[in-house]
């Protein structure tokens, strides 16, 4: 499991510093465990991890999609432009 979570965090890294994006990422893990599975067996708990990991990578991807709909005007707007006063963030 502790695999899994590091794949998916370095997947999810690379596609916020812009580096592969999370459908490519989905794309390599899907190649990666098919040969996998072809290798080891399609019961071998090596397969069950890699279709662990191409399901993960799915999950947050359909996660990050939700999230860029669920943005209210407001956070477009301020994403635009941050310097606008009813953007301005203060702490008291």
């Amino acid at each position: 499991m502790q695999k899994t979570l590091e794949v998916v965090q370095a997947a999810v890294t690379a596609d916020q510093n812009g580096i592969k994006t999370l459908e490519q990422a989905i794309v390599e893990a899907i190649t990666e465990a098919r040969t996998t599975c072809d290798l080891n067996g399609n019961n071998s708990a090596d397969c069950a991890v890699a279709w662990d990991i191409v399901e993960e990578l799915q999950a947050e991807k359909t996660h990050q999609q939700q999230a860029k709909q669920r943005k209210t005007s407001l956070e477009s707007y301020c994403e635009q432009h941050p310097e606008a006063i009813e953007c301005l963030i203060y702490d008291v």
